[in-house]
């Protein structure tokens, strides 16, 4: 087959004591899946289920890699998550099947430019300029299931230069994994590649230029990020 030019390279993720990579075809993210990150945003968390929007496949950063303070934005805040990689796809797939679809998890940071975010949510539109920008998909490296198993619990933080700015258990998710696969896979086709990032907890906030970020996720992975 013959390209007018050159495809873009295909955007991938370390494997944790692996030389294969894990070729990334679409990021989904979930809103509003911890009650305490939900009233901070001054939303009910008993009056809504959490919904869904995606980013680029080549949004991501990786560990140790510098994430660029964007254009256009004085707000740059941070959301720690728990990041699902799927080596299985399907559509309308049950929530008891579901874990069988994960190939491994990561830990993640849904970087969001709130002010045009907020500026969006205002003016009726679309949150693509807020969410889907370069750089905001900040990732780890993945680790299989078949060493982890799947984490259901656990503290969950990020660390902005030593201070801790959000700290939760992975039970506190309103969503569990398996639903989050079982609800996204009525609404798309969901893909071998596609990763999900799974909320957030309260606590997300401003970062500047220089400041350092550590990400964790209790016996899952680490993220380190540094914001230029």
């Amino acid at each position: 087959m013959s390209y007018l030019f050159s495809p873009s390279e295909v955007t991938s993720l370390a494997i944790e004591n692996s030389q294969a990579r894990f070729p990334i075809h679409r990021i989904y993210c979930v809103g509003r899946n911890y009650a305490d990150h939900a009233r901070e945003m001054g939303h009910n968390p008993d009056q809504e289920p959490p919904f869904f929007f995606l980013k680029p496949a080549d949004v991501i950063v990786t560990h140790g890699e510098s994430f660029p303070y964007p254009s256009q934005s004085r707000e740059v805040h941070h959301e720690v998550e728990l990041v699902v990689a799927l080596h299985r796809g399907g559509k309308e797939i049950a929530t008891a099947d579901a874990l069988q679809h994960i190939f491994g998890y990561a830990v993640g940071i849904d970087m969001t430019r709130r002010d045009l975010q907020n500026a969006a949510k205002e003016q009726g539109r679309p949150w693509e300029s807020g969410k889907s920008f370069d750089y905001s998909a900040p990732c780890s490296k993945l680790y299989p299931a078949e060493r982890i198993g799947h984490p259901s619990s656990g503290r969950i933080s990020l660390t902005v230069n030593g201070e801790v700015r959000q700290q939760a258990d992975l039970n506190q998710m309103i969503w569990k994994v398996a639903q989050i696969i079982a609800e996204l896979s009525s609404l798309f086709e969901l893909k071998a590649g596609d990763l999900i990032y799974t909320g957030t907890p309260a606590g997300v906030g401003p970062v500047e230029k220089g400041d350092r970020m550590v990400a964790a996720i209790e016996d899952v992975a680490s993220l380190e990020v540094v914001c230029e």
